[in-house]
């Protein structure tokens, strides 16, 4: 008797729970500026969505818009993108010069 050896079915609840995360990951990408988005390796496809997403107002539309790209985000590595996306972050949020006021010497 042969046993069949495809992979174990996903269940629809993570399934769902990896969408909600990638759409998350979706609108962090929405919030960058262009020139940060310029540096991350997209398919032109997903940043135009990403582009026409910063014009959309109205909460249906948006909301319409969010789901496509979160299936676009579906082709794309979503943890290198997270890392990517960690990595700006981290820029953003350190003083220019990359020297944080602890690690300055204490004057006498």
């Amino acid at each position: 008797m042969e046993r069949d050896q495809s992979p174990p079915e996903i269940s629809r609840t993570r399934k769902k729970k990896h969408s909600h995360e990638v759409q998350k990951i979706g609108e962090q990408l929405v919030r960058l500026n262009p020139a940060q988005l310029e540096r991350l390796d997209l398919p032109e496809e997903l940043r135009e969505a990403l582009t026409q997403a910063r014009s959309i107002t109205r909460h249906g539309a948006r909301r319409r818009q969010m789901q496509y790209i979160g299936r676009l985000m579906l082709q794309v590595d979503a943890e290198q993108l997270a890392v990517a996306l960690e990595a700006l972050e981290n820029q953003r949020s350190s003083p220019p010069g990359g020297i944080s006021p602890s690690s300055s010497p204490a004057k006498p």
